[in-house]
This record gives C-alpha cells, structure tokens and sequence, in this order.
C-alpha cells in the first residue's frame, strides 16, 4: 500500500509504523487511522515479522485526535460513527497476531495516548510525557481511555490522570505501570526493537495465543477465564512449534520456530 500519513519500515522482524503529519504534530485524522490499520494488517500477514512497534519520531509521538475532524461532527450518530472507527484502529493493534510495542519520545497525548494503550508494550524515553486532555475541552476520552487505563493502572490513577487533564511525566507514568520501560531520551525506538528482537526467538504461536487469552480472560470472570485457557492451551499443544519447543528443550538446544 501507498501510505501518505505514515511511514513503514521492516527493520528485522520488526515491522515500524511510524505517524508522519509533523506539521499536525501526529495529530491523527480518519485517514490515518485507514493506513494504520492497513498497515497493521500488512505487518500480520507477513510470516517474516515478528512484532509490531508504533512511533511517532524523535520530538514527539502524538498530539492526539485531529480536532478539525472532531469539531466538524454535527450529530450523535456522525460521532458515533467515527468513534467507532476509533475503536476498530485500536483492534486492530490489540487483537493484532503479533506483540506490538509503542515507542514514545515526547508528549503522547489524548488519542495517541489512548492508541498507545491498546498496545501490549510501552517503552518510553526520559522527558516524555502522556495526559488524557478531554476535561479541558469539555468531552470524555473516547477512543477507549476510560477502559484500557483502568485495567493498566488502577481506577484511581486513571481517574486521577483523566480529572487531572495535565501532562503526567516519564518517570510518574513508570512507577504506575504505565510505561514497562524508562529508557534513555533518544533510544524508545531502538530498545523496542531489541524487544521484537527477543521476541523472535519465541514460538510466534505461542506468543498470539498467549496475548488474546490474557486480553480475553480479563473480560470474564476467574472460572471461565480458566476455562478459557485450558482450551487454548489444549489447541496449541497440537502445533509443529510446540513439538520443536519441548524437544529442543529435552535435548538441550536452541529450538528453531517456524510459526507452524
């Protein structure tokens, strides 16, 4: 595909979407969210990659909604309609195959906030910052703030955070649990694709099965959760991957994965 808005690289087994409206400080727009998900569904049907990472460049990751777009909505169904699209941008990454990882330098904010946390991983460099700024214009975080903050930190801090609407620093978004990793300023990219790196010498299988349970089971309730794992659990021990996995490990070698 020919994208306009963002840029894509395949760096190894990682595959690298990076926004690129820097005049709109990544502000994301409808038309982003199109090539966004097409571009999440080109890394995922491709067997060579091995994980997804987002970013936003060097300065900054994203500047959030594009509020043109948001203003110019008239009526509930018009916004329902593009919230919804929303939603189907941040599936796309969160029900993705593959483990996809936000790489943030800068200010992260509102909907590339809320883009980031319907990512697995966050990796974030020394002076960025995250806020959900919805109170200071008189809306609520739509594109699943309300829900996935929560589950990662606590309704306590997401409230906190969303009442707040104030940029939350590098440092206070590690020791919550918003970020996995503080990095150096200048390395969220390079370290997240250490990451992908790692994660290419585990079963591909297992990594997807393992994500879709743990995104599924925290929907339920702890008996059918179990229920839940047991099942795909029971599925993936008929794979090539887990054969080669067990045996690599009896016989004390590397194992060699091939997503079978």
């Amino acid at each position: 595909m020919d994208y306009k808005l963002i840029k894509t690289e395949k760096s190894g087994p990682a595959f690298v979407i990076t926004l690129n409206r820097p005049d709109k400080r990544n502000a994301i727009s409808t038309h982003v969210m199109d090539e966004l998900m097409a571009a999440a569904a080109e890394a995922e049907d491709d067997s060579n990659m091995r994980g997804i990472i987002v970013t936003g460049g060097d300065a900054f990751f994203s500047a959030g909604a594009d509020l043109n777009e948001a203003q110019a909505l008239t009526c509930p169904a018009d916004t329902l309609k593009y919230l919804r699209k929303w939603h189907r941008t941040c599936r796309a990454f969160e029900e993705n195959n593959l483990p996809t990882i936000a790489a943030v330098e800068g200010f992260c904010m509102t909907g590339g906030f809320e883009l980031a946390l319907a990512l697995d991983i966050r990796i974030a460099a020394e002076g960025s910052s995250f806020a959900l700024t919805s109170a200071r214009i008189g809306t609520v975080a739509g594109a699943g703030g309300t829900q996935r903050l929560p589950r990662l930190v606590g309704p306590a801090n997401a409230l906190e955070i969303m009442f707040d609407a104030d940029p939350v620093d590098a440092e206070t978004a590690y020791r919550i649990g918003l970020i996995n990793k503080l990095v150096p300023k200048g390395k969220a990219l390079e370290i997240a694709k250490e990451r992908v790196e790692h994660y290419a010498t585990r079963a591909p299988q297992s990594l997807a099965y393992i994500k879709h349970t743990v995104h599924t089971g925290l929907q339920m309730d702890m008996t059918s959760a179990l229920d839940y794992e047991s099942f795909l659990v029971s599925t993936i021990y008929e794979t090539k991957d887990r054969r080669e996995g067990i045996g690599a490990f009896l016989e004390k070698r590397k194992a060699k994965f091939t997503g079978e």
